[in-house]
């Protein structure tokens, strides 16, 4: 029986539809993609390279900052791609192996990126509530492994997810109304019964939201008690100050993945769902680093720095 599944998902092939079936809107989507896609390498990578070369940027908050730049990077790679190649070429199947490969890494970073968000959230709690202790409380044994766990929990709860799409069977070609291979658009591609993979999709994306959301909400409410108690204005603004880009981040994450699957799926919101997704998998990963790089001070003058220090000497030097 086994054996007759791999036999079988080895010649299942889908074809994606893309974002548009429209031909003169390719070219234009095409570039406007590429063009999200460029900064989203160039900002994700610039923040990591930013914060790896300047000492003051050495910190737990910037060490988690890092690491939500490169998965971010990571899961903008795994599905933009293949956007754009769906764009510029006529031939838009991809294999079940691929469509299945797509799904199991865009998911593992989707999940690392929200508890990397609950992680970032502990940290300004701890730098807001004990600033003096900081140091000593996030260590980098600890920041290590909070990291390292938000990477492990991403691939077990991808694995789980992925191996319950395995266990269905599929139609030999079958049409998927997205861009991506997303869990909803390869459910409805089965030609089995989906109940028990709809349930466990389920019941892991609300385990997730639900913990990350409450370690996030606890945080902050704990971050706000502590900056109502403060007798400084200036001591309060600057609290408030480093807590707004993350505030801004969990609540695009957030708010577009309780949408996704969070939400019981109505099948007159498929064209809303794919707006949706390209938002998550493609509009987010760009505007992290912006969101950050803007409005974070410390991010401004690194840069600034690094323009000082780099392009200075090559005028100079030419002159």
């Amino acid at each position: 029986m086994l054996s007759t599944e791999k036999n079988q998902s080895s010649t299942v092939t889908f074809i994606l539809l893309g974002f548009s079936d429209n031909p003169e809107l390719q070219v234009p989507l095409f570039l406007v993609f590429l063009a999200i896609y460029s900064v989203t390498v160039l900002g994700n990578l610039g923040m990591i390279v930013i914060i790896r070369i300047n000492p003051k940027l050495h910190t737990p908050m910037y060490f988690f900052l890092s690491h939500l730049s490169f998965v971010d990077f990571c899961y903008s790679t795994v599905v933009t791609p293949k956007l754009l190649e769906n764009l510029a070429v006529a031939d838009r199947t991809i294999s079940f192996q691929g469509c299945i490969t797509q799904f199991f890494f865009a998911c593992t970073f989707v999940v690392i990126e929200t508890f990397m968000l609950a992680v970032m959230a502990y940290d300004r709690v701890v730098a807001i509530s004990n600033p003096l202790m900081y140091t000593v409380a996030m260590s980098q044994t600890l920041c290590t492994l909070l990291v390292t766990g938000a990477y492990a929990w991403g691939f077990v709860t991808s694995l789980a997810i992925m191996s319950s799409l395995l266990s269905l069977s599929f139609c030999r070609s079958s049409i998927l109304n997205n861009f991506l291979c997303e869990f909803s658009v390869i459910v409805s591609a089965s030609c089995s019964d989906t109940h028990m993979s709809e349930m466990v999709l389920f019941t892991f994306a609300t385990f997730n939201e639900v913990s990350s959301l409450v370690i996030i909400l606890t945080s902050y409410l704990f971050i706000l008690t502590t900056v109502l108690q403060m007798n400084s204005v200036s001591g309060r603004r600057k609290a408030f100050s480093t807590c707004t880009s993350h505030l801004l981040a969990i609540t695009i994450c957030h708010g577009t993945i309780l949408f996704l699957y969070c939400v019981p799926r109505n099948q007159n919101l498929k064209e809303e769902v794919k707006v949706a997704s390209v938002f998550y998998a493609v509009i987010i990963p760009m505007l992290n680093p912006l969101i950050y790089s803007l409005r974070n001070k410390d991010v401004k003058e690194a840069v600034n720095n690094f323009k000082v220090t780099k392009i200075l000497p090559q005028l100079i030097h030419s002159h």
